[in-house]
């Protein structure tokens, strides 16, 4: 996970973004879907993040497990958001 908590507005970041769905409107599209005796499905999309291509250079510490003796120094150029990024959700 990246550590989105440093990341500065204006320098690594532009604007986020979180979709958000009123009650309301669930409420809503439940009681259409029970009175039209519809079916509804759901869906989760569990690596939804890594669909999202950056605009910005963003780059990374390795992570413990990927660290290669002689090459600690290192870091990763993110090309893809990754969760913990504050642009993950509107790069998506």
């Amino acid at each position: 996970m990246a550590k989105g908590l440093t990341q500065i507005e204006g320098i690594d970041y532009e604007e986020t973004f979180s979709p958000v769905v009123r009650f309301a409107s669930i409420r809503l599209l439940l009681a259409l879907v029970a009175h039209l005796d519809l079916e509804l499905f759901q869906m989760a999309v569990k690596t939804a993040f890594l669909n999202g291509n950056l605009e910005e250079e963003i780059y990374m510490d390795q992570s413990i497990s990927f660290v290669t003796k002689g090459q600690e120094d290192k870091v990763c150029r993110l090309k893809r958001s990754i969760y913990g990024l504050k642009q993950a959700s509107r790069s998506w």
